[in-house]
Order: C-alpha cells, then structure tokens, then sequence
C-alpha cells in the first residue's frame, strides 16, 4: 500500500492505496466521488473525465498515486455551497444535453476545461474539444448548443464584472 495526499473538490484527503489504484477507481470507490462514472476503463469514452491539477484527464488511466500531492475537481465539486450550478451544468440543463445522462459529467468536465483555453469557441471547435468523449444518445447537437449557451453566459458574467 502507498500513502497519497489528494484535494479533492477542495477537501483534503490521505489515503493508503494499492499502486495499481486508478484514479476513477480512488474517487468512486474510496472517497464517494459517484459523479465521476467508469465508463469503459479504456480511456475511449471519456465518461470518467476529471480535472487534475487544471488539466483536463481521462481518470480511468491516471493511477492514483500519480495525482499525489494534486488537486482534484470532480463534477461533484462544480456547483457552488448553495446549489448554484456552474455554468456549463446549468447550459446543459437548459438545453437539454442529456439523455441517458452516462457522458454527462465527463462531457460537462470537457467543455469546462474547453471554455478555460476558449472562451469564445466556433461550433467547430466545440466538436473538437469534445471529441475524446462520447455520447451514445444526442447526436452531440444539444451539446454543442450548450457549450455555446455556457460560453455565452461565462461571457455576460465577465461584461457584468467589468
């Protein structure tokens, strides 16, 4: 067993873990991350997408011991204290880029980590930016507009604090 200090969602944790330990693993399974769903184990769905250390990674082929001394944020810990959805969690809702909801938190976590690097992306781009994960219900055309409705909204917020 190997010892590792994660922040996740902003909390502190130590944990002992077997080095073989994926990171998606660690998160469901150890400290109750659920939201982060193992989707194939293979990197290709990009379902378990997390944020390590404000990169943008597949958290089923990151070993845990590899994110020690790293902070983690899971799509658990993107809405504020008081229930107020992220922006792009709140796009999603109000555009209806969700079905079954699998891909959901991961894709969620990519167009966050895309409106990070672009904050003013072409529909192009947004296919792009989340072509590493997929979604087996949506045709991706609800999320695409809701990546742009996000983008929108990240932009009004800026104006307005200007």
């Amino acid at each position: 067993m190997t010892k590792i200090n994660l922040k996740v969602d902003g909390v502190a944790y130590t944990d002992e873990v077997e080095p073989r330990t994926l990171l998606v693993h660690y998160l469901r399974e150890q400290i109750g991350k659920v939201g982060t769903v193992v989707g194939c184990d293979t990197s290709n769905c990009g379902a378990c997408t997390v944020d390590l250390d404000g990169q943008s990674v597949k958290s089923c082929t990151v070993l845990a011991v590899q994110a020690d001394g790293g902070g983690v944020t899971t799509i658990e810990g993107l809405a504020a204290e008081d229930g107020t959805l992220h922006p792009v969690q709140q796009a999603f809702h109000e555009n209806h880029a969700l079905q079954c909801g699998f891909c959901t938190p991961g894709m969620i976590m990519a167009v966050r980590d895309l409106l990070k690097n672009n904050p003013n992306p072409s529909e192009d781009e947004i296919r792009e930016g989340i072509e590493g994960n997929l979604c087996r219900c949506t045709g991706y055309q609800n999320i695409v507009k809701a990546a742009q409705a996000a983008a929108g909204a990240a932009g009004a917020t800026a104006g307005a604090q200007a």
